[in-house]
């Protein structure tokens, strides 16, 4: 499945999340799919992005979000990418998923007694936080790269075909 319909089931089901326990499962539901998505960015995006990627790969240290307790009931829907068709349009969307995700987990924190919860949502948070700092990144090379390609000299604008 594309990175984009990916990314929306993921926004969807966080929206649809009721219980607190079900907002931090999709917090790293989100995890996992950033994971994966940098993974195939790393491997098969632009250059430029490579190393950004990768370090995106490789958020939430050792363990990784794919093996958090909370996914193990029905596995990341992360397991499902096909591929990232536009790595602008995806980036943008995983970041704001990624930023739903802080928001909700944020309240989840403020209305728990439950010391345990509290935690699974500060490492939640802090996980969502760091792979939405590489997704601002990655989409900042994007616009640098595009603002220094030479004009489409056929459509008037920078584009893949600039320079045939």
């Amino acid at each position: 499945m594309e990175a984009e319909r990916l990314i929306a089931t993921g926004r969807h089901a966080l929206a649809e999340s009721r219980v607190a326990w079900d907002i931090v499962a999709e917090a790293w539901q989100a995890q996992a799919l950033a994971q994966a998505i940098g993974s195939h960015l790393a491997l098969c995006g632009p250059l430029e992005l490579r190393s950004e990627a990768r370090g995106l790969s490789e958020t939430v240290g050792g363990r990784g979000a794919v093996d958090h307790p909370a996914l193990r009931a029905g596995g990341p829907r992360a397991a499902q990418l096909t591929g990232v068709g536009d790595a602008r349009v995806a980036l943008t969307a995983l970041g704001a998923l990624l930023g739903e995700v802080g928001i909700a987990l944020v309240g989840v924190a403020c209305a728990t007694d439950d010391e345990g919860l509290y935690w699974q949502c500060i490492e939640a948070i802090d996980a969502a936080d760091e792979a939405g700092d590489r997704v601002r990144a990655m989409l900042r090379r994007l616009a640098v790269r595009d603002r220094d390609r030479p004009p489409d000299r056929t459509r008037g604008r920078a584009g893949p075909t600039a320079g045939r």
